[in-house]
C-alpha cells in the first residue's frame, strides 16, 4: 500500500477523531450552544459572547383570584474566550508517513494533553461557583452512604433525575472501588472489581477523572459574624449574576479569603426552589471573589457570595435574611485542602467548542467540525532547515450556568 503525504486537512480529520474519542468528562457539559457559533460561516474570533436564558420562576395562587406576576428572566454569558494548542514539525522525509502511524507517533499524545488540558480548564472554572457542599472537609468518599449524599441534595434542590454525572478524584474513585468490591460479585461489583468502573451509582453515572481540582481555603480565621441585619436582594438586582455583597466581620487576622471558599450562616435556611418549603438544612454560600478580611471588629469585610439571598417571591432562596451578629461557619479550617468531586446535571455546566477562522495567509491550513468539535491545522514551513511546522487549535467558551444543578463532595468522618 503506498505511503500518504499528510495534508493538513488529513491531520485535521484524524486529530478529530482523536479528539471526540478521548472526551471522557467533557462530554458530560451542556453542548447544545455550539449552535449559536456555527450560523457564522467564518467561525467565531476570540471574545465572542452568547447570552443564556437563567429560566424565570413562579409562585402558585391558593385561590380563584387571579394574581399577575411578572415574568423577569435572567440571563448568564458564556465567553469564548479559550485557545488551546498543541505545535509539533515534521522534516519532509517524516511526511510520507501513514495516517495510522501519525497517529500512534504524535496525534495521540498530542490530542489527549490538549483534551486533558481543557477538561482540568473547565473543572477549576466551573467549581467555585457551585455552592453546595455534602461532607466534611478532608474526608475520602469510601462509602455509598458517603457518595449518595450528593445526589440527595440534587434532590433536595429538585434536580430532575436524568443526565446526572458525578467524577470523582483517583483517591476518591479508589476508595469506593474498594467498598464496592467487598459486595458479592455481580452487577456494579463485578465492574468495580474486574474493571475498576463504578458505572451508575444511586442514579449518576460515575467517572474518575485526573483532572479534579483542589480547593485551597485563604488564611483568614477568627469568628467571623454577619455585619449588619436584614442583608438580602431581589431577584432582579441578582438575575444575571446569581450573586451579592454580604457585611462580614469578626475576622481575626488580616488573611485572605479565597474564591469558592464554601460557608454557612446560622439561622438561614435553604429552600426548595419549587415549593418553598425549607429543607431544614443551613443554605450554603460560596465565596465569588477573592478577598482580604479586616483583622478587627470594628471594620466591614465586604464579600461577594452566591446564591443571592432572596427571601420572597418566586425566586426565593432562603428562609430568612441573617440576624446581625449571626455566626458564619466556613467549610474546612483556614488553609485546608479538598479535593472538588463534583456530582451534577449535565446542564449545570455549559462547554462550547466552535471553528475557527483560517486566516487568509494561511497557505494550505484546514479545519473540521463535526458533533459541535473543530479542530484548526496550519502548516507553517521552514524553507531554511527543510521543516514543516504545524499548529493545532482548538477554541473554546466555558460556564458555570445553573450552579443550582450541582454539589461539590466529599467523605464523611
Amino acid at each position: 500500500m503506498p505511503n500518504t503525504t499528510l495534508t493538513a486537512d488529513v491531520i485535521a480529520k484524524e486529530a478529530l477523531l482523536l479528539l471526540e474519542n478521548d472526551l471522557g468528562v467533557l462530554d458530560t457539559f451542556h453542548r447544545a450552544n455550539e449552535e449559536e457559533y456555527s450560523e457564522t460561516v467564518n467561525g467565531y474570533k476570540k471574545g465572542s459572547t452568547i447570552a443564556i436564558r437563567r429560566p424565570a420562576d413562579f409562585t402558585v395562587r391558593t385561590n380563584s383570584t387571579l394574581n399577575s406576576q411578572d415574568v423577569i428572566e435572567g440571563k448568564v454569558n458564556l465567553v469564548i474566550d479559550q485557545v488551546r494548542g498543541v505545535d509539533f514539525e515534521f522534516t519532509s522525509t517524516d511526511l510520507t508517513l501513514s495516517v495510522s502511524k501519525l497517529s500512534e507517533r504524535v496525534l495521540k499524545g498530542a490530542m489527549s494533553s490538549l483534551v486533558n488540558n481543557i477538561a482540568a480548564d473547565c473543572m477549576s472554572a466551573f467549581y467555585p461557583e457551585v455552592y453546595n457542599w455534602v461532607g466534611s472537609s478532608g474526608q475520602v468518599v469510601n462509602s455509598f452512604d458517603d457518595f449518595y449524599r450528593a445526589p440527595e441534595r440534587l434532590n433536595e434542590m429538585a434536580v430532575p433525575l436524568d443526565s446526572r454525572y458525578g467524577v470523582l478524584s483517583p483517591r476518591d474513585h479508589g476508595a469506593m472501588l474498594g467498598n464496592l468490591t467487598g459486595l458479592y460479585i455481580s452487577g456494579d461489583a463485578k465492574g468495580a472489581y474486574r474493571k475498576a468502573n463504578l458505572g451508575e451509582i444511586g442514579g449518576v453515572e460515575t467517572m474518575m477523572s485526573q483532572v479534579v481540582p483542589t480547593h485551597v481555603n485563604g488564611t483568614a480565621a477568627g469568628t467571623p459574624l454577619i455585619r449588619g441585619g436584614s442583608q438580602s436582594v431581589t431577584y432582579d438586582t441578582a438575575k444575571n449574576s446569581w450573586s451579592m455583597s454580604l457585611s462580614t466581620d469578626g475576622w481575626s487576622s488580616s488573611g485572605t479569603l479565597t474564591r469558592g471558599t464554601v460557608f454557612t450562616i446560622d439561622g438561614v435556611f435553604m429552600v426548595n426552589p419549587k415549593t418553598k418549603a425549607t429543607t431544614g438544612i443551613l443554605q450554603q454560600f460560596t465565596i465569588m471573589t477573592a478577598a482580604t478580611a479586616n483583622a478587627t471588629t470594628t471594620n466591614d469585610t465586604p464579600l461577594t457570595v452566591s446564591p443571592a439571598i432572596i427571601i420572597s417571591g418566586p425566586h426565593q432562596t432562603v428562609t430568612a435574611a441573617p440576624a446581625d451578629n449571626a455566626a458564619i461557619t466556613v467549610v474546612g479550617a483556614a488553609s485546608a485542602s479538598n479535593r472538588q468531586n463534583l456530582v451534577y446535571h449535565k446542564n449545570a455546566f455549559a462547554l462550547a467548542m466552535v471553528p475557527m477562522e483560517l486566516p487568509q495567509g494561511a497557505y494550505g491550513a484546514a479545519r473540521q467540525t463535526y458533533n459541535g468539535i473543530s479542530v484548526r491545522v496550519i502548516p507553517v514551513y521552514d524553507g531554511t532547515n527543510d521543516i514543516s511546522k504545524w499548529r493545532l487549535d482548538v477554541l473554546y467558551g466555558r460556564k458555570c450556568i445553573d450552579p443550582r444543578l450541582a454539589t461539590r463532595l466529599t467523605g464523611t468522618a
